[in-house]
């Protein structure tokens, strides 16, 4: 007979996988900015944005506002490394005339408990920061702020909704005089998530299952429409209490269930927690037994005062009665109390109708926490999660059958999660001063953090002055009497034309300038179906090559280009070759070029102050299998120049942004001191790499730039260059991230083996850390390929040191483009110059901030010069090629 009664109350798993797949639609819903005003669950950010790490340290005061007591409590947290911390209550009544009066009365009455407790434990001389826990639905705007949206759980005071509940705190509290900070406003439930994640890290879910329930977890930012931002996670309080308000549940709910809540404080509303919370089951169980007996199936049919009364069925009543171990005599005792005078078959189904009312409470419970547990997994793109549920309420903890049923619902509903449930202990009370732990921890952190990338942060002042010297470098590099001791060496090219487009023929180009060498056949068409047509091959350098001697290095790039010539089949062919060498040369003439000193990781014996064509010609010959006609040797920068001017005549600078740092430009040749002549233009190959050699700018660099340039293959030389290029940025990263790792702000204090090599952190690290589109899970996996075990706060503090190191790298290369762009455009002695910069390097083209930062720089710095960035198409291939054609075209007209 009960079960046909209340066969509505069974629910199936299918049913509770149907009920999960709308709490998931609900919580989609509640997060939407566009959804969330008609969302039931509403999934309220709490701005708590972290878990507690365990370096946590301090004494702690909280304040429990939300049940029938009031409590005040002193948490002392110690940094011992167990992890351990102390907790000290006192609990005061919440009188009928405090929670049913108006809003000063209730919070004049919380700052007198207060008072009285830090009196009782001798705390009145010290400022302590406090943690407010208020179990009441609130919209946060921030940590310490709160704006109350309804009273629940028999609440009624007058005056407080809509308004701030921290500052009615601050304000009572200051009245009385009370030295205290208020820093954190916290739900019960996120207290609780907050409780159990200092005992077990993995515990990123509260759950309260008493006189209220509801639950919260850790969303990722990127999700959360209603806050700023989308770096890191945030704690959700979902108020799932509210699930079903719009009557998405109504065909769940029995006529019992409509009939409690008419009779409640707030109809229609909280309807999932009315069919859940302890606040309402024992009600429930009375009027399922009223109407039963009314219809003679209990009692004999005779209905008591107690059966008709409100309330006196109460959840202790109902889990006495579900104490299965004791037979019967809990539930006859019980039902005697209430004058039912019960026969034994009345006892068994009384307690029939209390399991199944308890039962459906708990699978309902199951099927929304197993839709939070499934949007976890999902999140993190997980196939099997493991992971805990911080949980606390009266009905978990002391129904008989409960925490069982729920916990095997829930293996059952998700089957790929491993869920550990662990209990809080005084989850409210300590979990606020576990979250004011955590704000004071973040607070301190953040100072430390903001002073120690602070160096790097450049206002536009400083950008300037590094404009200035920048510019007053080129004019020494520029004059014959200061050009031997200027750093920045200006470097005549002998590229004196840009391509005009009828220049025709077949070129070799050879490429070095990194790890890979390339050979390359060009083909240029001229007239009106002009065109440039490329075939290369890339052969790798190895290391003992790139540091062992010069006569090795060149007779392995004459055995790549025979190599090459096979390949294409034109061994026979005397064609004429431009060399890209992407190192300072020195030029006398286009087709000679003495290095001035390696960079990149180069180190080959014997070619520092030789000439580079000579030493290929000469290795060519050793071979003595093929000739080649070198026309040109040239810099990748000048390559990349030549390459855009061929589409653009307008391009007159070249830019490369890539492992290393470089710029070239056409400067007229009255300013060009060491070469003869005043006419025309001729390419600048400026090394500005070399910029602060001279210690002109030490006032930017950091402690880190210096340890990177002490730890290089060339300390003290190409200071600006290991600044801005791509070759040092993870470098400078990594000794960032060591020095915050030992100041025990990253990696709890850990410094991993992998941190210590040097070179682990490649700058192609930085532009994926660095990508809008990728989310901090994907962060986490890179730092673990690079052995590094982050956290989620880990993942958002490396993504900010890899931001501000490469910002600052693209505006000091912004501020030396300015210092050019306007140097050029008084040479064309005009008010408003228009210019294209061919650019090539993979800082500029795959990072994703550094092009916009640069462009931004510069347009800033240099206001009358407006300044189109064009990228370079193999810059430094077809870029030989093209000089090699524009200096034979030259030849010609010469000879004629």
């Amino acid at each position: 007979q009960v079960d046909r009664y209340l066969y509505h109350m069974r629910l199936s798993d299918d049913v509770l996988l149907d009920v999960m797949a709308r709490f998931q639609a609900e919580m989609v819903k509640g997060l939407g900015r566009d959804t969330n005003p008609t969302a039931t669950v509403k999934m309220l950010p709490s701005f708590v944005r972290s878990l507690p790490d365990g370096s946590e340290k301090g004494d702690f005061l909280a304040v429990d506002l939300g049940g029938s007591q009031f409590r005040a409590h002193q948490v002392k947290v110690f940094d011992d490394g167990k992890q351990s911390s102390r907790l000290e209550s006192k609990f005061y009544p919440t009188p009928k005339e405090v929670i049913q009066g108006n809003g000063a009365e209730l919070f004049d009455y919380v700052a007198d408990c207060l008072l009285d407790f830090m009196e009782a434990k001798n705390l009145k001389h010290k400022k302590l920061p406090l943690g407010f826990t208020f179990s009441f639905p609130c919209r946060q705007t921030k940590l310490e702020e709160g704006v109350l949206l309804a009273w629940t759980k028999h609440f009624r005071v007058r005056g407080v909704q809509d308004a701030d509940v921290v500052s009615s705190l601050r304000k009572a509290l200051q009245k009385h005089k009370a030295n205290v900070d208020v820093l954190a406003l916290v739900n019960d439930t996120v207290g609780t998530m907050m409780t159990c994640g200092y005992d077990d890290q993995r515990c990123e879910v509260g759950l309260i299952i008493g006189t209220g329930t509801n639950a919260c977890y850790m969303e990722e930012m990127r999700h959360i429409d209603l806050v700023e931002g989308d770096e890191g996670r945030m704690c959700i309080n979902t108020e799932w209490g509210a699930f079903g308000d719009d009557g998405a549940l109504d065909d769940l709910r029995t006529e019992f269930d409509r009939e409690l809540d008419l009779g409640s404080l707030n109809p229609g509303k909280q309807l999932f927690e009315k069919m859940i919370s302890s606040l309402y089951l024992g009600e429930l169980v009375r009027l399922i037994l009223l109407k039963m007996t009314k219809e003679g199936l209990l009692f004999n049919g005779k209905v008591s005062t107690a059966l008709l009364t409100k309330g006196k069925i109460e959840m202790k009543h109902v889990s006495a009665m579900e104490k299965y171990k004791e037979g019967l005599s809990n539930t006859k005792e019980i039902l005697t109390e209430l004058n039912l005078f019960p026969s034994e078959e009345d006892c068994v189904a009384v307690q029939h109708v209390c399991t199944i009312v308890s039962f459906r409470s708990a699978n309902l419970c199951a099927a929304a926490l197993a839709a939070i547990l499934t949007r976890l997994r999902e999140n993190k793109k997980l196939l099997r999660m493991r992971t805990t549920v911080g949980i606390d309420g009266g009905l978990y903890k002391t129904h008989p059958q409960y925490a069982k049923r729920l916990h095997k619902v829930v293996r059952r509903l998700v089957p790929t999660c491993d869920v550990r449930f662990l209990l809080s202990v005084s989850g409210s009370g300590r979990g606020a001063a576990m979250v004011t732990a955590v704000a004071h921890r973040l607070a301190a952190q953040r100072q430390r953090i903001d002073a120690t990338l602070a160096p790097f942060l450049l206002p536009l002042g400083i950008l300037r002055e590094v404009k200035d010297k920048m510019r007053v470098e080129l004019e020494y590099g520029l004059k014959r009497e200061t050009q031997a001791n200027a750093t920045v060496k200006m470097l005549p090219t002998y590229v004196c034309g840009t391509p005009d487009g009828t220049e025709k023929g077949k070129f070799l180009a050879l490429d070095l300038g990194g790890t890979n060498f390339r050979v390359l056949l060009v083909k240029i068409k001229s007239g009106r179906r002009r065109s440039v047509q490329m075939y290369n091959k890339i052969f790798a350098i190895p290391l003992e090559i790139m540091q062992g001697t010069g006569e090795e290095l060149f007779d392995h790039i004459v055995q790549c280009i025979a190599d090459f010539l096979e390949y294409m089949g034109i061994k026979g062919a005397r064609l004429p070759l431009g060399f890209t060498f992407s190192f300072p040369c020195r030029q006398a003439s286009i087709d000679k070029g003495t290095l001035v000193g390696w960079t990149k990781g180069f180190k080959a014996t014997d070619c520092e102050g030789e000439d580079v064509v000579d030493m290929l010609r000469e290795a060519i010959k050793r071979r003595n299998e093929f000739d080649l006609d070198i026309v040109a040797v040239v810099n990748d920068t000048v390559g990349t120049m030549m390459t855009c001017g061929y589409e653009d005549p307008n391009c007159e600078i070249g830019l490369i942004a890539g492992t290393g740092s470089n710029v070239c430009y056409m400067e007229d040749m009255k300013n060009i001191e060491i070469v003869e002549g005043n006419e025309g233009k001729m390419c600048i190959n400026t090394e500005w790499g070399a910029f602060g050699d001279n210690g002109c700018i030490d006032n930017i660099r950091t402690k880190y730039d210096k340890e990177v340039d002490e730890g290089s293959l060339n300390p003290g030389k190409q200071r600006y260059e290991k600044m801005t290029s791509g070759m040092y940025l993870g470098e400078i990263v990594r000794q960032i991230l060591i020095d915050l790792t030992k100041q025990g702000l990253l990696f709890r204090g850990h410094i991993s083996e992998s941190l210590r090599k040097r070179g682990i952190f490649e700058t192609k690290f930085l532009s994926q850390i660095e990508s809008d589109r990728l989310a901090l899970l994907q962060v986490r996996r890179i730092l673990q390929q690079l052995g590094l075990d982050s956290t989620c706060d880990d993942s958002i503090i490396v993504k900010e040191v890899c931001g501000v190191v490469s910002r600052r790298a693209a505006q000091l290369c912004g501020a030396g483009l300015a210092a050019i762009v306007d140097k050029k455009r008084e040479n064309q002695g005009v008010e408003r110059l228009q210019i294209t910069v061919g650019v090539d390097g993979t800082l500029y083209k795959l990072h994703p901030h550094f092009s916009r930062v640069l462009q931004e720089t510069v347009k800033e710095l240099a206001p009358q010069c407006d300044v189109t960035f064009m990228l370079s198409e193999d810059g430094s291939g077809k870029g030989a090629a093209l000089i090699t054609a524009v200096a034979k075209r030259l030849h010609n007209v010469g000879q004629k």
